[in-house]
């Protein structure tokens, strides 16, 4: 996470948003929708997520959270850890994904998209897939919750993806609209 940006409040709720490296569109596949999405189901059972408002669009990721043990960088970390290192060997295992090369290694010489981006960052061994800033904002109102769950839930609408939020099935925005959706969340 870049030094610029902190979680002060560590028992506060915040809203994050990260992206792919360059801004690639990887989540285009449900294969790689669903590795995010468990993911999200495992740290709100066993790392203490309280999830309560998430989108997954196809090069970033928003959530709005909270860390049961007040130690909301540590686990956002250990998630992008985690997800970055699974999401790279799916890509890599995957038989049909015919952007395989492109995302991983070609065509940016000396290496790959991913590799030339780990090159940069002495924090990374291999490839980063992840951009290091997650721009935490505390949410101290209701009013900036509302907002912040209004942003998150139309930014498919506002992509042009869908035509009603609740129609995105990577988002919160479904249970919200009274539906059951794809992953458990707690509510604001």
């Amino acid at each position: 996470m870049s030094r610029k940006y902190k979680f002060y409040n560590k028992e506060g709720l915040y809203f994050v948003s990260f992206a792919t490296i360059y801004w690639i569109d990887v989540f285009v596949r449900e294969l790689y929708f669903d590795k995010l999405v468990e993911s999200l189901a495992y740290c709100r059972k066993e790392k203490g997520m309280e999830l309560y408002c998430w989108c997954i669009m196809p090069s970033h990721v928003h959530l709005i959270f909270r860390a049961k043990d007040a130690n909301p960088g540590e686990l956002l970390k250990s998630f992008k850890m985690f997800t970055s290192k699974a999401l790279q060997q799916e890509i890599e295992n995957n038989m049909q994904e015919s952007r395989k090369e492109w995302l991983l290694w070609m065509p940016c010489l000396p290496a790959g998209r991913m590799e030339r981006a780990g090159l940069k960052n002495s924090n990374v061994k291999k490839r980063q897939f992840w951009q290091q800033n997650n721009k935490p904002i505390e949410l101290w109102s209701a009013e900036v919750i509302d907002q912040k769950v209004e942003y998150i839930h139309n930014n498919p609408v506002v992509s042009g993806f869908v035509e009603e939020a609740h129609h995105w099935k990577y988002s919160s925005a479904i249970d919200y609209s009274g539906g059951k959706g794809v992953l458990e969340i707690d509510f604001v």
